[in-house]
């Protein structure tokens, strides 16, 4: 069953890694570079202190801070833990697929922490700034779908990976966006 699963993530990302153009190529390496997002997180940033204050914003920053840090670190464990290697690195389907950029990344990706830290910015502030922008959360989330998706167009992620990092992301921005509303009202921040 699980070797049936894993030849079906191979086929779909070959599938969608395949149907990048060089025309493209460029604006989806923009989007799965990490610094791409700066002028979201300084959007988020103004909303936040407009919502929160000064003291309340600077807390919610070190919890920001310490959710990235979260959700890097436990891909990093689960990607030498698991040890499935990124398809790039993978000789039965490296020679099949697309790898746009020059640098494949290291050898495991499962999973993918681009997707996970998306995922958790995206359920951190939209469950955090959703009483004020209606529909934050969800341009949030299609912003974190993006960027995930970037990762098998580019063919350093399979869509196993993609998914799974979203789901952990999405759990852990669920769970510090609970903390930090915990926080907030129990010490006025």
């Amino acid at each position: 069953m699980l070797d049936q699963l894993l030849q079906l993530d191979k086929d779909i990302f070959i599938y969608l890694n395949g149907l990048g153009t060089p025309a493209w190529d460029t604006f989806w390496q923009f989007i799965s570079h990490k610094l791409s997002a700066l002028p979201l997180y300084l959007f988020l940033l103004i909303l936040s202190y407009r919502k929160f204050g000064l003291k309340g914003t600077l807390v919610l920053m070190v919890t920001v801070a310490l959710l990235i840090t979260v959700s890097d670190q436990l891909s990093n464990f689960f990607k030498y833990g698991v040890g499935r290697l990124r398809p790039c690195h993978d000789p039965e389907i490296s020679s099949l697929m697309r790898l746009v950029k020059s640098y494949c990344g290291g050898k495991y990706g499962y999973f993918s922490a681009h997707a996970s830290n998306a995922f958790a910015v995206a359920l951190f502030f939209g469950m955090l700034l959703k009483s004020g922008l209606r529909y934050i959360g969800l341009g949030l989330v299609f912003w974190a779908m993006v960027v995930a998706y970037s990762r098998v167009y580019i063919g350093v992620h399979y869509p196993l990976d993609v998914l799974t990092g979203a789901l952990m992301g999405s759990f852990l921005g669920w769970l510090f966006a609970k903390l930090y509303i915990f926080a907030h009202r129990k010490y006025s921040l």
